[in-house]
């Protein structure tokens, strides 16, 4: 889930001047014909070159922290406790991650957490490689590596508005940039620990933000207005703002209301538990190509949501994501491979479209100057509860089974978002923003 806010109404310009002033004058919503595609923006390709080299070594993150704490004879439970390690700061710093961003411009913010990131990478890889290294070492790199996170992420949704006119476009973009990183990144990681070793692939990691902070770079003097807003005022009264936008707006907190109890409820049980059942029932392998297929599936909803304007984009959003209820519901039935993979497709499809209808109403209907508060609230909501979910779906599966769990998953889910799309808030929500004297 992201956020943001109006769009310009100035064409994209690749020339140095262009690119160094922020856009001035809101968009008036109008379609995709009237709107320049966003690879026009020079300011906009920097984005997606540095979005895709951060989702690239987030990608490989899992897979190289794995390999990294298993070879130094950590076992599992180390596993846990270094990705532990990382989360934890980004649940807890991302609201302040956001009244920064919104302080000192997110491009300042994301360039800073991308070179930290890199220092931490770099610092793990040469633990690794010449020392035998601790775990209270890697775990400290990567709470590291989790704060400059929680100092990137709500950046992301005030950029977005700022590089692209055509934010819906943009977001689908990113959206398929995402899904091509995920499926990438742990193959990446995979070949340079089996070709090279651990610490090669921690430094590859390092290069990866490296180049997200130089995309980022050039994206200079585009901050937000302040508004009446003091520029020196308090980060708990900046907080509090960005309670208020967040609170106002009954669609927002709606959804995101809806989102915890759905992460705990189906992301939480759906991804580890539909893994050990898909494992089972298909082996490997099956998996492997069922998780593949989700994937394609992302890509193929992020296609959609560049070419599929609808009049109300939550509700078509939820719509389509009333599919991913396959997701558990596959393993939970012990469909065949062919039909579990065809699910994992479609299901995929319309995860990444809601991600598309989602953002893209957020980064057109709250301000500039508040827009990554209000994502950070919004990162912050739809995260916190799902490693509660994960954690109890073990302890439920054993005690009425993981079909049973599964199925139940799929069924809430639906029972969810049903009640979001009831909400009169949600359904009224159109494309752009009513002219109010907000």
């Amino acid at each position: 889930m992201t956020l943001d806010d109006d769009l310009t109404a100035r064409p994209p310009s690749d020339s140095p001047s262009e690119l160094s002033d922020p856009p001035s004058d809101p968009p008036s919503g109008a379609g995709s014909g009237t709107l320049p595609s966003p690879w026009r923006s020079h300011r906009f390709r920097m984005l997606f070159v540095a979005r895709s080299s951060s989702l690239l070594a987030d990608g490989m993150l899992m897979v190289s922290l794995t390999a990294a704490v298993l070879r130094t004879g950590y076992g599992e439970s180390g596993v846990g406790y270094a990705l532990a390690a990382w989360m934890a700061p980004i649940v807890l710093l991302v609201l302040f991650g956001g009244v920064l961003a919104d302080r000192f411009t997110p491009q300042l913010m994301m360039v800073g957490a991308d070179a930290v990131r890199m220092l931490a990478m770099l610092a793990l890889a040469l633990l690794l490689a010449t020392t035998d290294v601790s775990l209270w070492q890697i775990m400290a790199l990567m709470a590291l590596s989790g704060a400059a996170t929680a100092m990137f992420q709500p950046g992301l949704a005030g950029l977005v508005p700022r590089v692209a006119e055509d934010v819906q476009r943009a977001n689908a973009l990113l959206r398929i940039s995402e899904a091509v990183c995920t499926l990438l990144g742990p193959g990446l990681a995979g070949l340079v620990v089996g070709y090279w070793n651990v610490a090669g692939s921690f430094t590859v990691i390092a290069a990866a933000f490296a180049l997200s902070a130089l995309g980022l770079l050039p994206l200079r003097n585009l901050g937000a207005d302040k508004g009446a807003e003091e520029p020196a005022a308090p980060i708990w009264q900046r907080l509090a703002v960005g309670w208020r936008e967040f609170s106002s707006r009954p669609w927002l907190w709606g959804v995101i209301a809806v989102w915890s109890v759905y992460g705990l409820l189906v992301f939480g049980p759906s991804v580890p538990l539909g893994a050990v059942a898909l494992t089972d029932q298909h082996g490997s392998s099956g998996y492997g190509w069922i998780a593949s297929a989700d994937g394609a599936g992302t890509i193929v909803g992020g296609l959609l949501g560049m070419r599929v304007r609808p009049a109300r984009p939550l509700v078509a959003g939820a719509c389509a994501m009333l599919f991913f209820s396959l997701n558990p519901l596959a393993p939970a039935l012990h469909w065949s491979f062919a039909l579990t993979a065809a699910t994992g497709l479609v299901a995929g499809c319309g995860f990444a479209f809601w991600g598309v209808m989602w953002s893209t109403s957020v980064q057109t209907h709250v301000p500039l100057n508040v827009l990554s508060r209000v994502s950070a609230y919004d990162v912050a909501g739809s995260i916190m509860v799902i490693p509660v979910g994960r954690a109890l779906s073990g302890p439920v599966a054993a005690a009425f089974g993981i079909d049973r769990v599964l199925l139940f998953a799929a069924l809430v889910g639906l029972l969810l978002l049903g009640l979001m799309i009831a909400l009169p808030a949600v359904r009224g929500l159109g494309r752009t923003p009513v002219a109010t004297a907000d």
